[in-house]
Formats: C-alpha cells, sequence, structure tokens
C-alpha cells in the first residue's frame, strides 16, 4: 500500500521513468510467452524451443539493469527523515524499492499478456494470421502453469536486480570526513584525484580471449553441432562463438569504469585550465557510477554492429518480429540505464555544482564541462567499440 502510495505522488519523469521499466518488462513478458507458444505448437521440436529460450536471457538481463537503474534513481528509495522517523531503515527502504519495482513489472507483464492474448485470436478478436500461426502457436491452449510461472520471472528478476543494486553498506553508513578550512580533507591535506577502478585490466584480458576463442572456434564451424546457428560460414554453428561473443561483451562491461576513468586523466593531462580540470575531475569521480553502464551500452552497440555485418554478409530469413521485439528492448533498456546513470550523477553533484555557483563560476562553464565530458567518451569509447566489432566479425564473414 505504500509503495502504491509513493507511486501516486511522485513526479511526471519519475513516472516516465517506471513506465519505461513497464514497457521493458511487457516486451520481455512477450518475448517469453511467445517462446511458450511456439512451444506447445511445436511440440516435437523441443531444441527450438530452448534456443529460444536462451535468446530470451538477453532482454531480461537488460530489463533488470534497466529496473536497477532506475530505482537507484527514484526519489523514493533514498532514508528519509520522516521514514526513518516511522520506522524505515535502509533494509526496509530497499524492500520498499524491490515491492515497487515488481508492481511495475507486473504492470508490464499483464499489458504483455492482453497484447500476446489479442495476436492470437484471444479476447474475442479474429487472429494474425501469419504472426498468430507461425510465431505465437495460435490453435494450441497455453499452459497456465507455464504461463503464470513465465510471466512472474520478469517480476522477480527485476525485484531481486533493484534488492541487490539497493541493498545496504556498511561504508555507506560511516560518516563522511568534514572538510577543513585549510585543506578538503579532513586533517588539512589537499583531496588527491580518486583511485582509478581496477577492472580495467581483467576487461581487456577478458575481450582478448573472448575474440581469441571466437576465432578458434569459427574455424571448426563446418563441424559445429548446431545448438546456436548463425548466418555466413557459421551455420550450424558451435556454440564457442556465441560464447566468445559473451566473453568480449563481458570484457567491455568489466573495462567501463576504468575507461571513463581514463578518460578523465586525459582531460586533465598537463597543464589543464578551469574548464578541461572540471570536466576531468568529474569523469574520475563519477567514473563507477556511470562506467558499468557505459561499458554495457559499448558491449550491446559492438554486438548489433557485428550481427548487422555478419547478417549483411550472408543474408538469411532469421530477422523477424520476434528479433526485432527482442532487439528494441535490449537496445532501449541500456540507453535508458545510461540517462538514469546520468541523472544519478548529477543528482550525486548537486551540492557541488551549488557551491560552485555561489563561488562564480558561470553557468555556461558547466555547461561547456558537460559537452567536453560527453565529447570525450563519445571520442574515445566509440572507435573501441568498433574495433572490438570488426574484430569479433573478423573469423564470421571470411
Amino acid at each position: 500500500m505504500l509503495a502504491l502510495r509513493l507511486a501516486r505522488g511522485t513526479r511526471p519523469l519519475v513516472l516516465a521513468r517506471r513506465a519505461a521499466v513497464a514497457a521493458a518488462s511487457g516486451g520481455t513478458g512477450f518475448l517469453l510467452l511467445a517462446t511458450l507458444g511456439h512451444a506447445t505448437a511445436h511440440p516435437a521440436d523441443s531444441g527450438q524451443a530452448a534456443v529460444r529460450l536462451l535468446w530470451c536471457l538477453a532482454p531480461l538481463a537488460a530489463t533488470a539493469q534497466l529496473a536497477a537503474a532506475v530505482a537507484r534513481t527514484d526519489p523514493a528509495a533514498r532514508l528519509q527523515r520522516g521514514m526513518a522517523a516511522a520506522g524505515l531503515g535502509p533494509f526496509r527502504l530497499t524492500l520498499l524499492a524491490a515491492v515497487s519495482t515488481a508492481l511495475t513489472g507486473v504492470l508490464g507483464a499483464v499489458a504483455a499478456l492482453l497484447v500476446f492474448l489479442r495476436l492470437r485470436g484471444g479476447l474475442g478478436a479474429a487472429p494474425w494470421p501469419k504472426v498468430a500461426t507461425e510465431l505465437l502457436g495460435a490453435g494450441h491452449p497455453l499452459p497456465i502453469a507455464g504461463t503464470a510461472l513465465l510471466l512472474a520471472l520478469v517480476p522477480l528478476v527485476m525485484a531481486g536486480a533493484t534488492a541487490l543494486a539497493l541493498r545496504p553498506r556498511e561504508s555507506a553508513a560511516a560518516p563522511a570526513p568534514a572538510p577543513s578550512e585549510t585543506g578538503d580533507g579532513a586533517d588539512g591535506a589537499p583531496r588527491t584525484a580518486p583511485a582509478a577502478p581496477s577492472g580495467l585490466p581483467w576487461g581487456i584480458a577478458l575481450t582478448a580471449v573472448g575474440l581469441t576463442v571466437e576465432t578458434y572456434a569459427g574455424r571448426g564451424a563446418a563441424t559445429g553441432s548446431g545448438l546456436l546457428p548463425l548466418p555466413g560460414r557459421l551455420v550450424g554453428s558451435p556454440p564457442g562463438v556465441l560464447a566468445g561473443w559473451a566473453l568480449s561483451a563481458v570484457g567491455l562491461v568489466l573495462a567501463g569504469p576504468g575507461l571513463v576513468h581514463l578518460c578523465g586523466r586525459l582531460l586533465c593531462a598537463g597543464r589543464p585550465g578551469a574548464l578541461r580540470l572540471l570536466a576531468g575531475r568529474v569523469l574520475q569521480e563519477e567514473a563507477r557510477r556511470i562506467g558499468r553502464p557505459i561499458g554495457v551500452l559499448c558491449a550491446v552497440a559492438s554486438g548489433g554492429y557485428a550481427a548487422m555485418k555478419v547478417f549483411r554478409a550472408a543474408p538469411l530469413e532469421t530477422f523477424g518480429p520476434l528479433t526485432a521485439v527482442g532487439a528494441a528492448v535490449v537496445l532501449g533498456c541500456v540507453l535508458a540505464s545510461a540517462l538514469a546513470a546520468g541523472l544519478e550523477s548529477r543528482a550525486a553533484r548537486a551540492d557541488a555544482t551549488t557551491a560552485l555557483r555561489r563561488l562564480g563560476a558561470p553557468a555556461a562553464l558547466l555547461r561547456r564541462a558537460a559537452t567536453l565530458r560527453a565529447a570525450t567518451l563519445v571520442l574515445v569509447l566509440a572507435p573501441l567499440t568498433w574495433g572490438v566489432a570488426e574484430l569479433a566479425t573478423v573469423p564470421l564473414v571470411r
């Protein structure tokens, strides 16, 4: 009940973010229901049903990431004085955020069920001939238990991701050192630049291992098991190719915070002026906060570019409505997660921005610093993403 009342009293921007989470939940739920419908229409083809279910893991993971990112920016998830007085401590606030996310996911799942039944010819409507017959398994009854399980899976995963992202940490409860008049730290010494995240070497290593595994698996494509077929010379491809892609994507995600911190160090190199110093220090401070969503965005962009290049080299009847829905869910979720991380970073810097304005920093300087940060990230990460995608497609199109 408290979660519903907080949802009614939120601002339009917060409601828009929750609507995006509900839409992502609906898209993922529709894909899971389509997999179930195809399995009921083709009971003898259990291998194809398993493959379709495996491909649903990518939209499910993207939806969970978006739910966690939106929950971190939700004002209801922050410890407020009134809620603390009412007995809502950090653990109960985390539970409240998880319940709110689950309710949003249930709303999207119900909408997905209604659309799915409508396309199959339920709810008193005529079915769409091609879509309902070939993709959704019209004319075959759906198991109630399987339908309920798949619909409940998405809200449960979203709630678990939210609880994991907002779990209370011991370091968060420790009071921050008060600034001194003679310096930025509590002991009067000037504060140094934040330490670089430790995931950059591991990310580079995983990306290199993934590209190596993909190249090695591509050599034996002719004798693959056909578990996860891909076009081009990988018809009947072994799962090692997708394993290499997955390792490369995980490597980019792990390297994201380190790459953002590196962009900040590049801006602060030499003798920077006020603009470069401000932009670089912000990137270094917020590397851990925005680096992971940016790494996921780079991984998805790299995989999407590589997939488009492979399918263009060997066009097959592989792209269909469900593929378009899955790609839209994944791409929309990673973009929205990156925007949510940017909003979270902006909210975390609100006090510092206010202090700069009080010291006389013009608003134009702050806008130019934000533009410089965005341009630096694009100039550094876009060529890297393109290079990883090109290397990933070499063993697939040659």
